[in-house]
């Protein structure tokens, strides 16, 4: 129908155009359009494009299971003009401010970051309104001495805002750190989903990723034995993913009801809120000892994994078993797995303690000074892939959190790489701000029924209502997709997107039906899994096996590695002013590995319990015994020195040529030679040349490095040896398995330190290098291969040997 055609006369059009100036009533018959009057037009067009829906089509398609899995697209209409789904006619009214009508389809907020950058070069101080400020230096007074003013507003407003500048920080992964890259696709994999990034080759999403420690408060130390949070935003063209994982692949509990329980441990005990950034304490292991299924994850936690390097060199896991479905709704199981191609390196405990006094910052430097440098840090994707009816026959349940796929039994395929290339330009507004959540995903993405990941879909859009400050926390620019959003929610508390038009609400003819429901094909779908089963609370009978895996685990680690579980546990415990408590976990140890429990209850002083009962007392029969990739050492990266730090020793008198040469080399294999003196500033070399040390021994301690060189020269040697922290630093380096370098008279330093010429087997030492200087290119040479090895395990001892 069109009544545009309709037959107007003088008075029909001063009806229309009296009835289209009200908006509390109409005319029973619509009035006629008139292209010179606006209001009357749209309020004909209105009516034209609501008469074409005359009813809701789609109806009889909600209902029946077959309509389930095929919902169609939503029914539209075409306007006859953009007027006609605005607002307001006024919309073509533009300003500065307001800037022109709304782009058709178009949701602006969504855009890059650039719109609300901000840079105040060459620009006057202004308060929140643009108001310049004059004086920025005093309040307003009644006189020079006399009482400040109530109308300061300008006073008023700057106090009111810092008052105001720290919103509530996260109940876990509070300490974080974050940066912006991409995630690439290698080949693509359609045939098993599509996901928009993982479906082609050579596509490119933008990510924000942040990585973070988990017990501690934001202020606490980087270094903490802890797990750490490795969560990735892909701004897909699809929306927002985010794969919202740790870097470890096992959790504490089975349940999403434990969590808080868990958390509640784990925090600084609520009577004295001590201690900070750690679980060596009473209520964290009361309650992992009345939990076995926890046992697994023990392990990790008190691997190396717990204290990694850098966050560069840790490997990232989604933790639990999600579902990708393809284009025709077939269905796998996954398992992500993120992989550093600097390799998977630690710290020792030794070190992390003593880090965490001298830089607690320690992990979140290290992140920002490598991109800054160009060092941009990079992780390979790669997934697990595997049906449900393999899943069925695995000795282990797959939708446990506290169980591991080993890659003997599923490979992992490699799917993409991630770098990391642009720091933030605002911590607060970026990784501060960000919000992950792990109920976002895109089509081709969806979930398991692990009863763990069931509990964190709600708790963490839970979460950022309440630290955000209310449910528009999507809209934050470094929340924002860069795909479209448009959806029928409106207000809320700091709502920035503003809508035009009058419908807010589907189905709707009001707004053209738009925007419409996606249907199928274009829409998020949910795996349509057959549920037969009475409504219990309760744990499938596999869910009871909590000792295999933690005994895998243990297994597949190096001896050294699990000389330094050993010593976690120990430390750890010792930290329980409760024997029973100890007692309790030892008892559970019993039951993953007797030698590992007989070492603790050794360490911790106390007579070997009976094991603790088992809920499952049928043992498991696993299909893997031992799993070589489940320890660091298998995991060495891509062999460089990129990014590695090496302290080069200097005072007046030292050989400064072999020094610069050493410095010339790291800095062209990517590493950095830091000259660290007795001081910072100015020394000069027995040559009378110049070196400008940009550290000191006590500003940046030994264990700060990655490895160490001495130098020569008589009277540089005598200087250092006369300053008590040569010998500190030399000593950190060596009970840390660190490389170092003594070059000719320095060797004088090593032995000073009581460093061993020997290992006790009366091999070499492999990081232990001294040298005369004679062909220093192959010294330089020997150096940075040992260095490559990260550090040198044979070398470790407990109690330390120095």
């Amino acid at each position: 129908m069109s009544t545009s055609k309709s037959k107007k006369t003088p008075s029909s059009r001063a009806a229309g155009a009296a009835a289209s100036r009200n908006t509390d009533s109409a005319a029973a018959k619509p009035p006629p359009g008139m292209s010179h009057d606006a209001m009357a037009q749209k309020a004909a067009d209105t009516e034209e494009m609501v008469s074409l829906m005359p009813d809701n089509r789609n109806k009889p398609l909600e209902h029946g299971h077959d309509n389930a899995l095929r919902p169609p697209a939503g029914l539209t209409v075409e306007p006859a003009s953009a007027s006609v789904t605005g607002s307001t006619l006024s919309e073509e009214v533009s300003s500065d401010k307001v800037g022109s009508s709304a782009a058709r389809g178009v949701n602006a907020t969504i855009e890059p970051l650039d719109r609300v950058r901000v840079d105040s070069g060459g620009q006057r101080l202004t308060t929140n309104q643009g108001v310049p400020i004059a004086d920025n230096q005093n309040s307003l007074k009644a006189g020079l001495r006399g009482p400040a003013l109530l109308e300061d507003f300008i006073l008023r407003e700057k106090i009111t805002h810092f008052d105001h500048e720290r919103i509530p920080e996260r109940i876990v992964h509070a300490r974080g750190s974050g940066a912006h890259g991409f995630f690439e696709c290698y080949e693509g994999i359609p045939q098993f989903t599509k996901a928009a990034p993982l479906r082609e080759a050579g596509k490119i999403t933008p990510v924000f990723v942040r990585f973070s420690t988990v017990a501690g408060e934001r202020g606490s130390k980087d270094t903490a034995r802890d797990v750490r949070g490795f969560a990735v935003k892909f701004y897909t063209d699809q929306g927002n993913w985010d794969l919202v994982g740790n870097n470890m692949p096992v959790f504490f509990i089975q349940d999403a009801m434990k969590f808080p329980d868990l958390i509640h441990a784990v925090k600084p005990e609520p009577h004295h809120q001590m201690p900070q950034a750690a679980s060596a304490h009473d209520t964290f292991w009361d309650f992992v000892g009345l939990m076995p299924e926890s046992t697994h994850m023990l392990m990790w936690a008190m691997s190396d994994r717990a204290i990694p390097r850098s966050y560069r060199m840790m490997q990232g896991f989604g933790v639990h078993t999600f579902r990708l479905l393809n284009e025709v709704g077939e269905s796998v199981f996954c398992k992500f797995h993120w992989n550093p191609v600097l390799g998977t390196h630690s710290l020792v405990w030794d070190e992390a303690v003593k880090i965490s006094g001298a830089d607690p910052d320690f992990h979140r430097r290290d992140l920002w000074e490598a991109i800054e440098a160009g060092e941009f840090p990079e992780w390979e994707l790669a997934v697990q892939i595997f049906t449900e009816a393999q899943a069925e026959h695995f000795s282990f349940d797959v939708l446990d959190a506290t169980k591991l796929v080993p890659e003997e039994l599923v490979p992992l395929t490699p799917v993409g790489r991630m770098v990391l290339n642009r720091n933030p330009d605002n911590f607060f507004a970026e990784t501060e701000q960000v919000a992950f959540c792990a109920a976002h995903v895109v089509p081709g993405i969806d979930f398991s029924n692990d009863p763990l990941l069931a509990g964190r879909i709600h708790s963490y859009v839970d979460t950022q209502i309440t630290r955000l400050g209310g449910p528009n926390f999507h809209e934050l620019p470094i929340n924002a997709p860069i795909a479209q959003v448009h959806n029928n929610q409106r207000d809320g508390m700091h709502r920035q997107a503003i809508h035009r038009g009058r419908a807010a609400y589907e189905p709707n003819s009001l707004g053209g039906g738009c925007p419409f429901q996606a249907g199928a094909q274009a829409g998020f779908m949910t795996f349509p899994q057959k549920v037969e089963q009475d409504k219990v609370r309760g744990k499938p009978e596999k869910f009871a096996d909590h000792y295999t895996q933690a005994t895998l685990f243990y297994e597949s680690q190096s001896p050294v590695e699990q000389a330094h579980i050993a010593a976690a546990f120990r430390f750890e415990l010792s930290k329980c002013t409760v024997p029973a408590v100890r007692e309790r976990v030892v008892a559970s140890l019993l039951n993953a590995s007797p030698a590992l429990a007989q070492q603790v209850a050794q360490g911790l002083g106390m007579e070997l319990p009976a094991a603790l009962p088992k809920a499952l007392v049928v043992r498991t029969s696993p299909e893997v015994k031992r799993s070589p990739s489940l320890s660091l050492m298998a995991r060495p990266g891509d062999g460089s020195v990129r990014t590695r730090k090496v302290a080069i020793l200097v005072a007046d008198g030292v050989a400064g040529e072999a020094l610069s040469a050493i410095q010339s080399a790291l800095l062209e294999a990517g590493a950095v030679g830091r000259l660290v003196g007795l001081r910072i500033g100015t020394f000069t070399a027995a040559s009378g040349a110049q070196m400008q040390a940009d550290a000191s021994m006590e500003n940046e301690p030994g264990f700060l490095f990655d490895a160490l060189v001495l130098p020569d020269g008589p009277k540089g040697v005598e200087a250092l040896a006369a300053d008590g922290h040569t010998d500190e630093f030399i000593k950190d380096q060596f009970r840390h398995g660190k490389t170092i370098l003594a070059l000719g008279a320095s060797r004088a330093l090593l032995d000073a330190a009581k460093i061993p010429a020997a290992l006790p087997s009366g091999e070499p030492d492999p990081g232990i290098l001294r040298r005369d200087g004679a062909d220093l290119q192959a010294t330089i040479g020997a150096f940075i291969s040992a260095l490559a090895k990260h550090r040198h395990p044979v070398r470790d001892a407990d109690p330390p040997s120095v």
